[in-house]
């Protein structure tokens, strides 16, 4: 069984005011912990997508351990990111069963909540498995490769999550109780960093 973890981490930072992707937690950055926990998730391979400050990211974090492309219509939204990371892998011809997606700006999820998704991917082959928000389901998440060509025709920033409510009677979510934070602005940083 193999999953293939794309993590999207292409967007422009503009209500951080600053490369999000480069903001110090634990020490490293924000990107860098996303990568080393991604090291932890039992899938065959990573492929990380970046965009707007593309250049500065890559001499700051280290990608040794995971592949990485630049997704060049980055402004387009999330969407364009998956697109471009999909049809990465089809040109490599990487096989993969399943796809989990997640965010390069969820530094509060912790390994044992993607094993918990993986487990119910191999449990529920033909199911997507994503993540329960209040206001309705998003990433992470584990598309099995039959939605793959649905997910090259998803549009905007909202692409994938529109794509989930309109799939909900093919979706399963983790029971596990997880912190979903997303840090888009500097209060949320701020607000992750006292949590700490």
């Amino acid at each position: 069984m193999h999953v293939v973890t794309l993590i999207l981490a292409a967007g422009t930072s503009s209500r951080m005011g600053r490369v999000k992707q480069l903001l110090s937690i634990h020490e490293k950055t924000l990107l860098q912990h996303t990568v080393d926990l991604s090291m932890k998730i039992k899938s065959t391979k990573t492929l990380c997508v970046l965009g707007a400050h593309a250049n500065e990211i890559i001499h700051k974090v280290d990608f040794k351990s995971v592949e990485y492309i630049i997704n060049k219509n980055h402004k387009l939204g999330l969407s364009s990111s998956i697109i471009s990371g999909i049809k990465h892998l089809q040109k490599e011809k990487t096989p993969f069963d399943g796809l989990l997606i997640l965010l390069a700006d969820q530094p509060a999820i912790k390994a044992a909540y993607f094993h918990e998704m993986i487990e119910l991917f191999l449990k529920e082959q033909k199911k997507i498995i994503a993540s329960n928000y209040e206001n309705g389901l998003g990433v992470p998440a584990i598309f099995p490769a039959l939605f793959v060509k649905d997910l090259l025709k998803i549009k905007g920033d909202k692409g994938a999550k529109e794509f989930l409510q309109k799939n909900k009677n093919k979706t399963l979510f983790p029971q596990a109780s997880v912190n979903l934070l997303d840090i888009d602005t500097p209060k949320d940083y701020q607000y992750f960093i006292n949590t700490l």
